[in-house]
């Protein structure tokens, strides 16, 4: 089954109100299929983007695992840190994606385990806790907490807004 299928079959519905979300990040939202060496970037489709960003592949493949399947965004920031859809493009267009972030804000399968049935504050520790050495182009995004009409920003997201929601505590998925 292609990781992406698998992806796709184990999403939960949303509730109605916001209770987690990862903050957008005005950048491709993509998937990281890590399987004994091999990196795949996935587009939500399931189309293979690896080779349109070779520096992003190399860094998640020293991520201390041998399978993982990461939710994040791919991103160019601004020199105020603040990401920019048009500068991702530019990239892409001059081939510059060297200097592109993955923020993962979700991990959904690692070393054997699905962990998509764990509830989202246990997936978002275990993300961290696999991201826990600070490496180039690679970042952990914290979720956006809060109600539907208000949410907590976490510091240095200003400019962000939810790209989905799930519910913290539970298995929802982000």
């Amino acid at each position: 089954m292609r990781w992406s299928t698998w992806f796709t079959n184990h999403r939960t519905a949303y509730p109605s109100r916001v209770i987690a979300a990862p903050p957008a990040d005005d950048g491709y939202r993509m998937h990281a299929r890590v399987d004994r060496g091999r990196v795949q970037l996935l587009t939500r489709t399931g189309l293979d983007w690896s080779h349109r960003y070779r520096r992003t592949v190399e860094i998640l493949g020293t991520l201390p695992a041998q399978t993982a399947y990461l939710d994040g965004e791919l991103c160019a920031l601004l020199p105020d840190g603040i990401s920019s859809f048009s500068r991702l493009q530019a990239a892409m267009d001059e081939g510059h994606t060297d200097q592109l972030i993955f923020f993962a804000f979700d991990l959904l399968y690692l070393n054997g385990e699905n962990l998509g049935p764990q509830p989202l504050v246990e997936r978002k520790e275990r993300l961290q806790g696999l991201l826990k050495r600070d490496v180039s182009g690679l970042r952990f995004s914290e979720h956006v907490v809060g109600g539907s009409s208000r949410a907590s920003f976490p510091s240095g997201s200003i400019g962000r807004t939810p790209l989905a929601t799930g519910a913290f505590g539970s298995n929802q998925n982000a």
